[in-house]
Order: structure tokens, then sequence, then C-alpha cells
């Protein structure tokens, strides 16, 4: 019996390794980079995290054009890679075409819905995200402006403004909102001086917090605040250390566990393909505290969202989806 149970385990850790071996994940990064201090190195946190859990390393890529989308896709499903994590909502329409040509590979795309039977489709409620750092930014606002700063002017990002509007002005019928964005190409992702321009020109419409959803070119948002002594508000990763004491809060998008679930689903052979809505209930979204910005916190805000959050989540308070008719109503 003995024996019997030592050859179980046996087989059981062989094919445990055999299985492992056959997993060779990939990710490939949108425009910007993969340290963007925002979206894609949220994806590469979750990556990272992966490889040192389970000591299985991964491939990437960082595309410069978008051109390279189509070709490294199929390089990489030629190779053998599987899962294939794509960054980003620039992806749908290459992947659409390869994941019909390499049926028996893996694939996932955050941002954006891809109709094929080999992806999986992850999109995130970053309306209810945005909903909460709105409520912070309009009780924090002394001048009862508060402004936000888009990326790509596209419904996605019209997403993150419309929430975070809404959030706002819940505090009160006298907040005001400004908002702009950065371009209509995919280098407004990765403008830092541009979003600190658009940033200065808030400030001087009577704007004292700025929120941005703009990739690499938040980083200029955030100095332009800091530089002005007014409120930035960071997106996707937790950017509070970037201008410490100078960030009110970031909104989380959960990025990096999108990356590491995909990572690890497949390595356990629970891989599904199929769409994967992650908000607040599913602690997909949120809003980030730590030591460098928690002074900045009244315990009333911290009240106030807190509220908020449990009341999105029990379906009390509903925060409207711009995507479902491009149309704010707040």
């Amino acid at each position: 019996m003995k024996k019997t149970l030592l050859g179980l385990l046996a087989f059981s850790l062989m094919s445990g390794a055999a299985f492992a071996a056959d997993v060779k994940p990939a990710i490939i990064y949108d425009l910007g980079g993969k340290f963007d201090k925002s979206f894609n190195e949220g994806a590469f946190n979750g990556a990272e995290k992966f490889k040192t859990e389970t000591g299985t390393a991964y491939r990437e890529f960082e595309i410069a054009n978008d051109a390279q989308r189509e070709q490294v896709l199929r390089r990489f499903a030629g190779d053998g890679n599987s899962p294939i994590v794509m960054a980003g909502f620039n992806w749908a329409a290459a992947l659409d075409k390869v994941a019909a040509e390499y049926p028996d590979t893996k694939f996932a795309i955050i941002d954006m819905v891809v109709q094929q039977p080999n992806v999986k489709s992850i999109v995130f409620k970053e309306q209810e995200g945005s909903y909460l750092v709105g409520i912070l930014a309009g009780m924090a606002s002394k001048s009862k402006t508060v402004s936000f700063i888009g990326g790509m002017d596209i419904p996605l990002i019209h997403k993150f403004a419309c929430g975070y509007v809404g959030g706002a002005k819940s505090t009160g019928k006298d907040v005001k909102t400004l908002e702009a964005y950065t371009g209509t190409t995919p280098e407004a992702w990765n403008d830092p001086v541009k979003g600190g321009e658009i940033a200065k020109s808030q400030f001087a419409q009577g704007s004292d917090v700025v929120y941005h959803a703009a990739g690499g070119t938040g980083v200029g948002v955030l100095q332009a605040a800091a530089d002005a002594g007014k409120l930035g508000i960071g997106v996707d990763s937790n950017q509070n250390g970037l201008q410490p004491g100078k960030v009110l809060t970031s909104m989380l998008k959960r990025v990096d566990v999108a990356v590491y679930n995909s990572f690890k689903s497949a390595a356990d052979g629970k891989f599904e393909p199929g769409i994967s809505v992650l908000g607040l209930k599913e602690d997909g979204v949120g809003y980030a505290v730590d030591d460098n910005n928690k002074a900045l916190l009244t315990p009333e805000m911290t009240a106030a969202v807190e509220k908020a959050k449990a009341d999105i989540i029990a379906g009390t308070v509903k925060v409207h989806d711009y995507m479902t008719d491009e149309a704010c109503p707040y």
C-alpha cells in the first residue's frame, strides 16, 4: 500500500512538472512601454508576480508601432507561446485575425471583447472606481472645480471621465468639472509635456484637483499638479508615490490581477475563454491609500467613499457606463 501511494505521488509530481513545462506564457504591452508607471506597468507587475510565485518564466515584447501587432502575435503563437496576454484595446483587430489562425493557442486581451473560442476578454467597470475618486476630489477641492485629462479621445476613456464627474458632483451641486484629452491617436498615451500643459490650463480655469487616465502622459499631469500646489489623482497602478503628498489617491484598475489570473489559470489547466467583467464587487477596481496620501484623506472623506463603495456593490447606487450609450448624464 505504501509503495502504491509513493508511486501515485511520484506520478502526480511528474505529471505536474510536465504540464507546467507545456505552459509558455507571454505578454505583449501596448504603446507607451512596460514602465509607463500606469497601465502597462500594472500588466508587467502581474506577470512578475506569476514568475515569482511559480518559477515559470514568461516572454514579453514592447511594440514600437501598430504595424508590429500582427507580426509579434504570429511569432509568439508560432513559437508555441500560450497563453498570450495583450495589454490594451488596440490589440483587438490583430487578435481577432491571429486567434482564428491558431485555434489551439490561448489568448487573453485586456480592455476589449474579441469573440473567438480561444480568447478570454477581460474588461473593467472603470466607471465605478472613477466614481469613488471623484467623491474624494469633490470633497478635497477648495475651489469646487475639479478636472479630468484623458489620453486618447475614445469611449473607453470617456467611461473614466463620466464616472469621475458623477462622483464629484455627488458631493455637491456647486461642484464644477473640466474635461480634456491629449489626442486622437495612440501617441496620446505618451506625451507628458502636453499632459502638463493641459493641466496648467485647467488650473488657470480654477481646478485644484486633476484626475488623469492617460497612461505615460499622466506622469506630466501629476508633475504639473505638484508644481502648482494642486492635487493630482493617478490611475491604473498606485501612483501615489510619484509625487508623495501631492497625489490625493489613485484609481486602481487591477490589470496586474488580470494578467496574473490569465497565466495562473492556464498553468492550472483552468483557463476559460469568454468575457470576464471586473468591478468593485470583484475587487477589479478601487482607490489607493498608503503612507504617501493617507494624511490627505479626512475621516469624513474616507467614510463617504467607503459608503459609496458599499452602495455600489449592493446595487443601491448605480454608476452610469458611458459605453452603453456614449452619453454622460451627470
